[in-house]
């Protein structure tokens, strides 16, 4: 008989995330160490982290994080850049070579702030632009891929095992009021570096450990608004569920939780009448975003984070605290990682959100 360690799980993934609900930034080292003692949930496909509050010098513009090809294709989008943004920052994103991690792409960040003359021309707010040109440079730009492109957040991923990929990275270098993380074991999809979570667009940052049985359905419906899903992973789908429900439909958290971990139709006709109401018409009018299959999910947005199991909870998921601090993981051993003294250790019930707001003004 095999032993625990001795056999690969292949529901795996790790998910880990902290924030502090008074906006005290916090080193990314600290969300390095917690993926440490989950190794054995990874296969070294893919790991990656998402860290807000950490551009606090260009908060009023969108940090754009990209993988080049090459030279060439990095020249060729700047261009594409420059017509529709000023750029006021351009650099390499600072790494450690490491050889845990190798093949690495060209990785470039972007701080960059729409032109007002363009919006005015096509008629779109900020958000919407910036949503727009990441979906075009990622669907039809050659050896371009936009990864984050948040205001004050920024994604860090790519193929290897978290712990690895934050120290490629420098994360001991960076601080934030939250930060989420991600280790990967794919089964029906490639391990490449766009693959790897978390998944982004503008502010909204998804870590996911399952699969999503009703991706088809959900990426048919999600393509109607004009999204693509083209990162060959079904994780990517969820993060574009999330803006088209809180930022295009304006749902509340709750609301868009009620949507993607519906509540089954008996336990809705249980609810008292105006909460049934309610979640009725939500499960009927998007009905399609269901999402079915296991999953933990953890969203992070400016200001909060949002963790969620699916309805029948088949993935663990634990939730801890201490002092200003709410930690979310796979495991209690990443929160002990994180905070040894962490209290209120539970497991949220299927279905259940948990929603952790930073409190007003600050951050």
């Amino acid at each position: 008989m095999k032993l625990e360690g001795q056999v690969r799980i292949p529901s795996g993934c790790a998910i880990a995330a902290v924030i502090s609900k008074d906006g005290n930034r916090m080193s990314g080292e600290m969300i390095t160490n917690a993926m440490k003692p989950m190794h054995d949930r990874s296969n070294g496909l893919g790991g990656g982290f998402a860290g807000y509050g950490i551009y606090p010098e260009y908060k009023e513009f969108y940090a754009l994080h990209f993988f080049f090809n090459d030279r060439t294709s990095r020249k060729d989008c700047e261009v594409f850049l420059k017509e529709r943004f000023e750029i006021v920052k351009s650099e390499v994103i600072p790494t450690r070579k490491i050889p845990a991690i190798t093949d690495e792409p060209i990785i470039w960040r972007y701080f960059v702030s729409p032109l007002k003359s363009v919006l005015a021309s096509l008629q779109l707010d900020e958000k919407e632009f910036v949503a727009r040109t990441v979906m075009k440079i990622n669907t039809e730009s050659n050896g371009a891929y936009v990864f984050s492109s948040g205001k004050n957040m920024g994604a860090f991923k790519a193929v290897g095992f978290p712990e690895d990929v934050g120290v490629f990275y420098k994360l001991d270098e960076y601080k934030g009021y939250s930060w989420t993380s991600h280790g990967r074991y794919p089964t029906n999809t490639p391990g490449w570096w766009g693959g790897a979570h978390p998944f982004t667009l503008l502010d909204y940052s998804i870590v996911h450990n399952g699969e999503i049985s009703s991706y088809d359905a959900n990426r048919r419906f999600i393509e109607m608004f004009g999204y693509k899903c083209n990162l060959q992973t079904d994780t990517e789908v969820i993060t574009y569920i999330i803006d088209h429900l809180l930022r295009k439909q304006g749902l509340s958290l709750e609301e868009a939780a009620s949507v993607i971990a519906a509540p089954f139709w008996s336990t809705i006709e249980s609810k008292p009448e105006e909460e049934r109401k309610k979640l009725t018409y939500l499960r009927k009018v998007f009905s399609s975003l269901l999402i079915t299959g296991p999953f933990s999910i953890v969203l992070g947005f400016n200001g909060g984070l949002m963790a969620l199991n699916d309805r029948l909870k088949l993935r663990s998921m634990v939730v801890g605290e201490k002092d200003d601090k709410v930690f979310i993981a796979s495991e209690e051993a990443a929160i002990r990682v994180m905070e040894p003294n962490a209290e209120n250790i539970y497991a949220p019930a299927g279905g259940e959100p948990v929603i952790v707001r930073v409190k007003e003004g600050k951050f």
